[in-house]
């Protein structure tokens, strides 16, 4: 019996923040719009593309795994 209240109140709580999220969010709730930067595919490309173009003047280079808070040094396969 105690597990049906645990149960019901935990889906009733994600349906409440579900209804909530998506009315804030997605029907604007508090007005706004969607930024040019979010929507825009070119705009996502040549930032990418900016990115990529960066010289490194760091180490080689690592693969952040935030899980474990470890870095792993990424070793080429040649």
């Amino acid at each position: 019996m105690t597990a049906g209240y645990i149960v019901g109140s935990l889906v009733g709580s994600f349906a409440i923040a579900y209804l909530c999220d998506t009315f804030v969010s997605d029907k604007k709730a508090f007005g706004g719009s969607i930024p040019k930067t979010v929507s825009d595919k070119e705009w996502l490309k040549a930032t990418d593309a900016k990115f990529q173009a960066w010289p490194r003047t760091a180490g080689p280079p690592v693969i952040m795994n935030p899980i474990s808070r470890q870095n792993f040094i990424v070793k080429s396969t040649e």
